[in-house]
């Protein structure tokens, strides 16, 4: 029984998280983080946490997009990638 339809984007989603997870671990390996307090997230906070975070957020703003927005996906993409660099390295 399927009980779910792993089309390449759902292929590729699942993929480019576990890339990202295998990229922060090496640069965890490579350069031990060490927390630090950005202006967008008021609190301290590592790499690790910035992404969890930043993986929340996409989330809410793609249910968001889907839900009141009736523009292309590619748009959501775009806004995500911002969003994640954004959360990541000025956070």
């Amino acid at each position: 029984m399927q009980w779910m339809l792993w089309t390449l984007p759902t292929a590729a989603f699942f993929a480019g998280i576990v890339i990202i997870l295998a990229i922060m671990t090496v640069w965890q390996i490579l350069q031990p983080t060490r927390e630090r307090r950005g202006w967008i997230i008021p609190m301290r906070t590592t790499r690790g946490d910035r992404l969890f975070i930043g993986l929340l957020a996409s989330a809410y703003l793609s249910a968001l997009w889907v839900a009141l927005i009736p523009l292309t996906s590619w748009l959501l993409l775009l806004a995500v990638i911002v969003l994640m660099l954004t959360l990541m390295f000025v956070g």
